[in-house]
């Protein structure tokens, strides 16, 4: 077992049902709806409201979200919860604007339907217990009379002062006097509560997609923004069918494009042909290998993620064992590929680039007393999405479109009605059937590298949940005021593994010791016996919770 951790915590054990979440409120929530009866998907609905309210800078209704629901004798379902450019988002609505690139903050960045709120209505009519109104007491509690800002929410309020300060009703909600308020300050937010209340209380299409709210959103994005109500109007989530690799006889499931999912899944592939256990864990071998099977991975992903409607992705193809054999091939446990790998298919008529996304998420697992498992992710994309809430709702809109390419060949060019490249993926493993692992975490490019940590630590070490979120995590891609990709490694490596990395040719850089850019994981394993085993990631203000 590794046992450089930084808390040493043992992991959250129960038997009727359990949460873990990036911040303890929502967790809270999350097992008050529990103990009153309420399914998985009520827990991860009423969880997900809450951190909408505390956690604005990464969770919104102004954001979207994807979903897989396992158990209940069911297969294993996923969720799109992702909105697509508004009907008036061309190529060329932008460069008559006088953009080169869509911008990443403000009204021009606002173009895609919120998607979040939708997933939220398909999960509840199928699987949901509680009545819809009860999902969002806390939530509308927490907006009203005001929550306690952690020391890192009020960090990343510091970091973003600027891109706040550039819009009136943001500085007025998040600043003071210009600057980040004091961890522990009360953060109250009555506009978005009143927004809660409207989603609580017509529901979410006539309380969010059809009514005031989505007309209010809609008049405060500003002059640049091409979204409308119609755009609301038109827009439904949709059940999709998830796709599915094999590892060491369990089955790993993640969502299909338009997110990332085909390279966690990918990632997964190519390790299940090398000995893991053998490398050990926190070796050089363990992190060589690990960045080199994501450098290809990733190749395939930046040449086929986007829409799938635009480009049908050849996902049996690119999981199938005789294409990942060879795509291992590519591996040397001696020397480093570089940071941009040849995919090994391509689609026709596109440019192959390199894909670079970042942004931020909230993660969350949920299991219940019946065994219905939830593993959920939702986001607004950067930091605090657009920078600006729009007019009276107190919603911030996500910024998620100005991922989009207005280069007429790239695979994720922007068109309208189509959904953009997401990094948004929730994952899950399966044994016999059976949900064994609720997986997930914040953190963009880091997601599929961060899963696949969690995975062969507990599948190939034998880690406990917490250990194995805990234990030192490396993120190979950009990180903050990074030009160039490189292998970032948490502090806690040794010297020793670092410069044994660097020696076969890796771009390594040293981080914090426990530091956030590797993202909030979370999971939860359901035992054979019917227990559950949660935990929570240091790196966040999260908390697993039972009972």
């Amino acid at each position: 077992m590794y046992s450089n951790t930084p808390t040493g915590r043992p992991p959250t054990r129960a038997q009727h049902g359990l949460i873990t979440s990036p911040h303890y409120l929502a967790s809270s929530t999350g097992v008050d709806v529990l103990r009153d009866g309420g399914s998985a998907v009520d827990a991860a609905i009423a969880a997900n409201a809450t951190l909408c309210v505390v956690y604005p800078h990464m969770a919104g209704l102004g954001g979207d979200g994807f979903w897989l629901i396992a158990g209940d004798d069911a297969d294993v379902e996923a969720i799109n919860a992702s909105g697509p450019a508004a009907e008036a988002a061309t190529r060329e609505y932008y460069t008559a604007l006088g953009y080169d690139e869509i911008p990443e903050r403000g009204s021009g960045s606002a173009l895609t339907v919120p998607g979040a709120v939708d997933g939220w209505r398909l999960a509840h009519e199928k699987h949901g217990k509680l009545p819809w109104a009860r999902l969002f007491e806390d939530a509308i509690t927490y907006a009203r009379r005001g929550v306690a800002m952690t020391d890192d929410f009020t960090r990343w309020i510091a970091l973003d002062a600027d891109v706040l300060g550039e819009d009136q009703v943001a500085a007025e909600t998040f600043l003071v006097d210009g600057a980040a308020p004091d961890p522990g300050a009360v953060l109250r937010q009555p506009d978005l509560a009143d927004s809660l209340a409207a989603l609580a209380d017509h529901g979410p299409r006539d309380g969010f997609y059809e009514g005031s709210v989505a007309e209010a959103f809609c008049a405060g994005l500003g002059e640049e923004s091409p979204l409308t109500p119609k755009d609301f109007e038109q827009y439904t989530a949709e059940w999709v069918d998830p796709l599915s690799v094999d590892y060491r006889g369990f089955t790993a499931y993640s969502l299909p494009p338009n997110t990332q999912g085909i390279a966690a899944l990918q990632i997964l592939g190519l390790l299940a042909g090398f000995d893991v256990e053998s490398w050990g864990d926190g070796t050089a071998d363990y992190y060589h290998h690990m960045a080199e099977a994501v450098k290809v991975a990733f190749a395939d992903r930046d040449a086929w993620v986007t829409d799938p409607e635009a480009v049908d992705m050849p996902a049996d193809r690119l999981l199938s064992a005789s294409y990942l054999d060879e795509r291992r091939e590519l591996i040397d446990a001696a020397s480093s590929l570089p940071a941009a790998v040849e995919p090994g298919l391509t689609p026709e008529g596109v440019t192959l680039q390199p894909q670079d996304p970042g942004g931020d998420t909230c993660y969350l697992s949920v299991v219940d007393d019946d065994g219905l498992a939830v593993s959920m992710i939702q986001s607004i994309y950067f930091d605090f999405g657009s920078g600006m809430i729009t007019g009276d709702t107190g919603i911030i809109p996500q910024n998620r479109g100005s991922f989009f390419s207005l280069d007429a060949s790239h695979v994720n060019r922007l068109e309208p009605g189509k959904r953009t490249f997401h990094t948004l993926i929730p994952s899950l493993l399966t044994r016999d059937g059976e949900p064994w692992l609720v997986y997930g975490t914040m953190g963009g490019e880091g997601q599929p590298q961060t899963q696949a940590a969690l995975v062969s630590r507990i599948v190939d070490f034998g880690y406990d949940v917490q250990q194995a979120i805990e234990a030192p995590r490396w993120l190979f891609g950009r990180t903050w005021g990074e030009e160039s990709k490189s292998l970032s490694l948490e502090g806690r490596i040794p010297d020793g593994v670092a410069t044994e990395l660097q020696g076969r040719g890796q771009p390594v850089a040293m981080v914090r010791d426990v530091d956030d850019v590797m993202g909030h994981a979370g999971a939860i394993r359901l035992h054979a016996d019917g227990t559950l085993e949660g935990g929570a990631d240091p790196r966040g203000d999260g908390a697993a919770i039972g009972y």
